[in-house]
């Protein structure tokens, strides 16, 4: 009889790890307390419009290509998408903007509109990065088990380019003098939920691989992904069981032997963990029974910062946006401080609108648009009542959509969903309401981070934002790579990747 593996959790990370288990020749049931599959990369839905609840970008998508290939798939055959171009338009408060381009010859010419002498720095920028990312790829896609996976060959290689006593910003800096544009490739430190002049310099390869690889939409939006790789895994032998929330893991000594939800107990010879590592520990493992990840240890963390979300249903469109429209406003540094370090509500936000019926008119009924809107606020701190700013930081948001020319915008909305921090933490199960999970600072990354193997449990694994590599869906998918592996060397089967 094959080898029983339960999966907690049927988000991105859930469902790559499903594919490849059952893929594999696994026993693999996947047990999500939500009424449908994808976590935060799930759909919201309500008068015709859908939209994503969480990712909206789609980066890299060479690793879940991988992952479908590995199954016997074809993501595109799967789940059809275009990539973007422009990718995205930025708005700076300082003044000017930048219609950004995976075209360098483009892109060089856009930079120069705003700073002449800083355009030909762009293409030393690629070049160093594309070494970059060639050096630390093998990092990205190994476990880091413990110390000595710090001298392992590969990460002795790339030493030389992580430059831990940088910031982002600071390494930047180096390339382009125009503080504007120092902004335009760091703020993607954000993907991660954390400010550019914190953020390690390593991670100046998340906006070279925009530029190089580029940004896709799904059709019907990154949701389309999740949905895909449910059936597949269904198609491969998973059993996918919706609406049955883990109340907590069994265990058998120090060995993880299944879940207990309100149907019963779900027996396993392994779990595999994709909910939000901090909420996971704190409500599925008694505090007792940890020895490293206590809840003690998980308050003295540093977690990522958290989203207050508008999803809009519009009246008409608003075909003057792009696809993917970013305000960084006049004093950036002022507003992450106030995310990061004050916790207290900007009222000058940088904000991110998405504008995806300009690609995809699935998401909307015929004349109608959708739209995303995301404001980075601080995860969930005592400074900050929700319950009375829920309102009142609606209306700062639509004040602050007019700067891109949304001056009729609340009189044409006809369907709207908010999401606070609050709502983060208590419907969705997000430990802090920290939607990027623990942050990524070097005292968090490697092997700091909570392991793929997990460490304090045998036959536990880990996948999603919480372990190695990180946040996002292209580091995420890598992450279900490496668990997998692990566990299916564990048991004595060959790995598909």
């Amino acid at each position: 009889m094959s080898k029983r593996i339960l999966i907690i959790g049927a988000g991105p990370g859930g469902l790559a790890s499903a594919m490849l288990l059952a893929q594999a020749g696994l026993n693999v049931t996947v047990v999500e307390k939500q009424p449908r599959v994808g976590g935060r990369t799930s759909p919201i839905e309500g008068d015709g419009y859908r939209f994503d609840l969480g990712p909206t970008f789609f980066l890299y998508p060479q690793i879940l290509d991988e992952i479908f290939a590995a199954c016997g798939r074809d993501l595109r055959r799967e789940v059809p998408m275009k990539q973007l171009d422009p990718q995205y338009r930025l708005i700076f408060g300082a003044g000017g903007e930048l219609l950004c381009t995976p075209d360098v010859e483009r892109m060089v010419a856009e930079i120069a509109k705003i700073a002449p002498h800083d355009a030909p720095q762009f293409r030393r920028f690629m070049a160093y990065n594309r070494v970059k990312l060639e050096k630390f790829a093998p990092c990205l896609q190994a476990p880091f088990l413990g110390w000595t996976s710090l001298f392992q060959m590969r990460l002795v290689k790339v030493l030389p380019y992580l430059k831990p006593w940088k910031s982002l910003h600071a390494e930047l800096a180096g390339y382009f003098k125009d503080p504007r544009l120092q902004l335009a490739f760091t703020f993607q430190s954000k993907y991660l939920g954390m400010s550019p002049f914190q953020c390690p310099s390593l991670f100046s390869i998340l906006s070279f691989l925009e530029y190089e690889h580029g940004i896709f939409h799904p059709i019907g939006g990154c949701n389309a992904l999740t949905a895909g790789m449910a059936r597949v895994a269904t198609e491969l032998g998973a059993q996918i069981r919706l609406n049955e929330p883990v109340e907590e893991i069994l265990f058998n000594g120090r060995r993880a032997v299944g879940v207990r939800t309100a149907q019963g107990e779900h027996r396993a010879d392994a779990v595999v963990v994709n909910a939000d590592f901090g909420h996971a520990m704190t409500t599925l493992i008694p505090n007792r029974l940890r020895r490293k990840w206590t809840d003690e240890t998980l308050a003295r963390k540093r977690f990522s910062c958290s989203t207050f979300m508008l999803y809009l249903g519009i009246e008409g469109r608003y075909d003057q946006l792009q696809h993917h429209n970013i305000y960084i406003a006049r004093d950036y540094r002022q507003n992450l401080d106030d995310i990061e370090n004050r916790h207290v509500l900007t009222e000058d936000p940088s904000f991110y609108v998405e504008n995806p019926c300009r690609t995809d008119e699935t998401l909307a009924p015929a004349g109608r648009s959708t739209l995303y809107v995301l404001l980075p606020v601080s995860h969930q701190h005592p400074n900050i009542d929700w319950g009375k700013e829920r309102d009142r930081y609606r209306q700062v948001t639509l004040r602050q959509l007019k700067k891109i020319g949304l001056d009729d915008l609340e009189r044409r909305i006809r369907f709207e969903r908010i999401v606070t921090p609050a709502d983060w933490k208590r419907k969705v199960g997000i430990y802090k309401g920290a939607t990027f999970n623990l942050a990524h600072n070097l005292g968090q990354m490697l092997h700091f981070r909570p392991q793929n193997r997990f460490e304090e449990f045998e036959r536990m694994y880990l996948v999603g934002g919480g372990t190695h590599p990180g946040s996002g869906l292209p580091v995420i998918f890598e992450s279900a790579k490496i668990s997998s592996r692990l566990l299916l060397e564990d048991f004595g089967v060959t790995p598909l990747l």
